[in-house]
């Protein structure tokens, strides 16, 4: 009974209805950035796959965030974008449970393909006579591979656990995103397992992750510091900025939603953050490493030259 009665329920995603004046002005900001992201993020995994001189593992862990980073948005932001354009902003039980679900695999997913990279930063830095002896494709294939398992395993118990709770009649979800913490306040079941689940392995993942980037930069600093070329440290730490500017972003956003004080106290604080790192991040992520990339922009060059002189062909 409790299984039908959860399968019955429907949730209406409240998103930014109480500002009506903004929905119109809102969808056009987020189709643009939407926009954005699928042409940003697509974009650089075809550069990375045509350009052989990109055929490297930092450019292959980057093609797999450009990838998350798309599958991700597109998970979250159509929904969000036809409930600013229609009266009804109903989802059904089993849609918001499969769109908590996909969410929950890519960020996961992202969370780790942050740490990669920055262990890949640290080899090419401290130990570059042994990098492509010990960043082999296999080992690469290895680490990706694992991000995405881990985050398949993070959103199968977490799914798991919210599929005890059960959930009656309509509930109104005070969010654009079936985000975990909306679902479980409008469950007429108790969700302290569900909860604490999520928070020990929440907390688990970004703690090892964030110990995993702390470790390598720590190391990477200390080498720097060690060069006596002014040159060497400039170029290094250029490399390196694009991955921390993107690590800064992704890891800030959710260590203030889920670690500041009476941060989830304000529904539109949440709102705010969650827009942050499902819908801006997305799009920022592609901005960043191709703008600060001579190979990435070479390539973009390159490929508008050629259409432009097959336009006048």
């Amino acid at each position: 009974n409790q299984e039908n009665q959860s399968a019955e329920a429907t949730f209406i995603l409240l998103g930014f209805s109480e500002y009506p004046e903004l929905q119109m002005p809102l969808f056009l900001l987020f189709f643009t950035i939407y926009t954005v992201i699928v042409l940003g993020n697509l974009g650089m995994v075809m550069i990375i796959q045509i350009n052989p001189k990109l055929h490297t593992p930092m450019y292959f862990f980057l093609s797999h965030l450009s990838f998350v980073d798309f599958c991700y948005s597109t998970v979250v932001t159509p929904k969000l974008l036809e409930n600013l354009v229609v009266e009804d902003r109903t989802i059904s039980f089993i849609g918001c449970i499969m769109q908590f679900f996909f969410a929950c695999i890519f960020v996961v997913t992202e969370t780790f393909m942050l740490a990669v990279m920055a262990y890949d930063r640290y080899v090419a830095v401290c130990n570059p006579l042994l990098y492509t002896v010990v960043m082999s494709q296999k080992l690469c294939s290895l680490l990706v591979s694992a991000s995405y398992s881990w985050g398949i395993a993070c959103s199968l118990t977490y799914t798991y656990f919210l599929l005890t709770l059960s959930f009656c009649g309509t509930n109104f979800i005070n969010n654009f995103v079936c985000e975990h913490a909306a679902i479980v306040s409008v469950s007429c079941s108790d969700p302290y397992i569900s909860q604490k689940i999520i928070l020990v392995s929440a907390t688990f993942n970004e703690i090892s992750s964030l110990m995993i980037i702390l470790t390598s930069y720590v190391f990477i600093f200390i080498t720097v510091m060690k060069m006596p070329s002014t040159g060497g440290r400039h170029k290094v730490f250029s490399t390196c900025a694009s991955h921390l500017t993107a690590i800064t972003i992704f890891h800030g956003t959710i260590l203030f939603l889920y670690c500041v004080p009476d941060s989830r106290s304000s529904w539109l604080m949440v709102k705010v953050a969650s827009v942050f790192y499902t819908v801006v991040i997305p799009m920022l992520n592609p901005l960043i490493y191709s703008l600060r990339n001579k190979d990435v922009k070479e390539t973009v060059k390159k490929l508008i030259n050629v259409k432009l002189f097959c336009d006048k062909i």
